[in-house]
């Protein structure tokens, strides 16, 4: 079951990955260098591997839930701020 867990993970990820690809052949709104395919998949897969140690270590649910809930919200925020530069750090080109 574990490493059916894992399979789906990596499963997901190139499917959310392939999305902008397909969507870069049909229009010019999606322009996605090889370098953004690259940090969304390291950041895709580090949330995904890091929610399945998590699931993995901790025996509580209600702990699983929380600490998965708040790996969750810190990708929301790093993507967020990639994207757009919410907060103006220099990561996002600011």
């Amino acid at each position: 079951m574990k490493n059916k867990r894992l399979l789906i993970i990596f499963s997901a990820i190139v499917v959310m990955l392939a999305i902008p690809l397909i969507a870069m052949q049909f229009t010019d709104s999606v322009n996605w260098k090889m370098a953004d395919f690259v940090m969304m998949g390291l950041l895709l897969a580090g949330t995904g591997l890091l929610c399945e140690f998590v699931l993995r270590k901790v025996k509580k649910a209600k702990y699983r839930l929380m600490i998965c809930a708040a790996i969750i919200l810190l990708f929301l925020l790093i993507w967020a701020e990639l994207a757009v530069g919410i907060f103006g750090t220099p990561f996002a080109g600011s």
